[in-house]
């Protein structure tokens, strides 16, 4: 894989994980698990490819709407991600920084967000985006309010200048984005940052995406031609 053309930072929306576990009659909470699990496993094969940023959809601000067990589960997950697994992660030398916003949060939550993200901030091997209480629209309207906040004249305003007001505008426009279990479409993820990333909708659920299914995508990017409208 050396000499493959590599996207500098490649997108996963994480979809299938309920339906491996019901498909296997397992609870769908532990399709969450191994889901995650699985994350962990495909970003450090990322970074060993060469690929700098992994951004990964983990819940977005719709997910709200699921039952209340689910997202209970989810967010206890979430907090094993930046306490209990933290330690795992920094040895690794994996960078952490979080695309969302603190609304609906815990505050535990968010503590342990700002503990992660500043323990790992000089780590190297390559920066796992987890995108967690995300969406799309509300980063582009978090974007704009801190616009008219500065004061900017609106002929001041320009496509930089919006970018610059990402989440994370240090992070490199998306270049692929991957969705697993066979939906095609983007759900809210990554919009602005998206404008010209390659798209594959791959049919496997998430939990069952591993290397051979990396190496088989990374491919498919290399040999497309990316024109950016010319």
């Amino acid at each position: 894989m050396s000499q493959t053309i590599l996207p500098k930072h490649i997108g996963f929306i994480l979809d299938g994980n309920r339906r491996w576990a019901q498909e296997r009659g397992l609870p769908k909470l532990a399709g969450h698990k191994k889901g995650y699990d699985n994350l962990k496993v495909i970003a450090e094969q990322c970074f060993d490819l060469g690929i700098e940023t992994v951004s990964a959809y983990i819940f977005s601000t719709e997910n709200w709407n699921r039952e209340l067990e689910e997202v209970n589960y989810l967010m206890d997950l979430a907090l094993k991600i930046f306490t209990s697994d933290l330690k795992e992660l920094t040895d690794k030398g994996f960078k952490i920084v979080v695309s969302g916003n603190h609304n609906r949060l815990d505050k535990k939550i968010i503590s342990a967000i700002a503990k992660a993200t500043e323990q790992t901030s000089a780590n190297t091997k390559g920066t796992i985006n987890l995108c967690f209480n995300y969406g799309g629209q509300t980063e582009i309207v978090d974007a704009v309010k801190k616009i008219i906040t500065n004061g900017t004249k609106a002929d001041d305003v320009t496509i930089e200048l919006l970018r610059e007001n990402l989440y994370h505008p240090e992070l490199p426009p998306v270049d692929y984005i991957i969705r697993t279990s066979g939906e095609q479409r983007l759900s809210n993820f990554l919009l602005w940052d998206s404008a010209y990333a390659e798209l594959q909708f791959v049919p496997i659920h998430w939990p069952d995406f591993d290397r051979a299914e990396l190496d088989k995508v990374i491919a498919v990017y290399a040999s497309r031609m990316r024109r950016f409208g010319k």
